[in-house]
């Protein structure tokens, strides 16, 4: 089983849980060495991606799952995206000078104030759906599990990291991203282990309702799961998921090869720039020419005033 660039479903049977498995290398790396962002900037994209990619090859259909902040920290804002089957792609927009005046940010510190919303795009005859849950103190994952807790209602858990990594024999820090998550699915006829807000109960005492036994032992084994786990391009994804669950039988499902695209072209940004007025092109012509740049892969497009019309 290769160890990088797939999404790998898996279920605990015994344990009524059910989960997925990311492990980014070149997709990831590819994605970031695209931009001249800071590291801080590049782990949270990263970050960004791989989640996108595990909560995006859960849906059922040909579509599009996007995941975006928008802010007033020093980074503004962050997208990616996912296209089945299986396609992924991220950027930012920051501050430079906001996020180099920080000596070792969180994610509190770079993201601020704002929200991620998370968008299930299910073609041009379908109707969006969107969550969106405020960022506030939490970090990404943080808001995935508010966002989980509040608009599916599955106990989920989930740990996301990032970072640049030296193989041997290579001299170059390369970008590796990894991801898991886990579900807890009551079986036939039960509950939700979640416990249920009620009216009645007095301010500030909510209801004492005991977490099943097995969602406590599953969630606090992937508590186990350390950032160098995910990233350790040595370590199969078979094998981290054995370490973890090789108690109660883990079952793997077959995986989902990632890949990296972009839905720019010339072709496109020429359609775009032809919509402009003809006055606000002139404005946009430097050194005789006008050049788009994609804020997703980099691209440049370079046209002459004289092809637009």
């Amino acid at each position: 089983m290769p160890t990088t660039d797939h999404v790998i479903p898996f279920a605990i049977k015994p344990l009524g849980v059910r989960g997925r498995l990311v492990r980014l290398g070149a997709v990831i790396d590819d994605i970031v060495s695209r931009h001249d962002y800071p590291d801080v900037v590049s782990a949270l994209v990263a970050e960004a991606v791989a989640m996108t990619a595990m909560l995006g090859t859960a849906l059922k259909f040909n579509g599009k799952f996007i995941v975006q902040t928008k802010t007033d920290g020093p980074v503004s804002m962050i997208v990616a995206d996912y296209v089945a089957p299986g396609q992924v792609r991220g950027m930012a927009k920051f501050d430079r000078a906001r996020v180099e005046a920080l000596a070792n940010p969180t994610q509190k510190d770079l993201l601020g104030e704002g929200y991620l919303a998370m968008t299930v795009d299910q073609g041009p005859d379908m109707e969006r759906y969107q969550g969106i849950v405020p960022l506030g103190d939490n970090t990404l994952a943080d808001a995935a599990h508010t966002y989980f807790l509040q608009s599916e209602q599955i106990p989920t858990r989930l740990k996301v990291a990032a970072g640049p990594m030296m193989t041997r024999g290579d001299k170059t820090a390369h970008w590796r991203a990894g991801a898991i998550l886990v579900q807890h699915l009551p079986s036939e006829g039960g509950s939700s282990p979640i416990p249920e807000q009620s009216g009645d109960a007095p301010e500030g005492h909510a209801p004492q309702v005991e977490e099943d036994d097995n969602w406590v032992k599953a969630r606090l084994l992937l508590d186990t799961v350390e950032d160098h786990e995910l990233l350790d391009p040595s370590l199969t994804s078979s094998d981290l998921l054995y370490r973890l669950y090789h108690e109660d039988g883990v079952t793997v499902y077959p995986e989902i090869a990632v890949s990296r695209h972009c839905t720019c072209s010339r072709g496109a940004v020429e359609a775009m720039l032809r919509n402009f007025p003809p006055e606000d092109r002139a404005d946009m012509v430097k050194d005789g020419a006008i050049e788009v740049v994609c804020e997703f892969c980099s691209t440049p497009y370079r046209f002459s005033p004289a092809s637009l019309g």
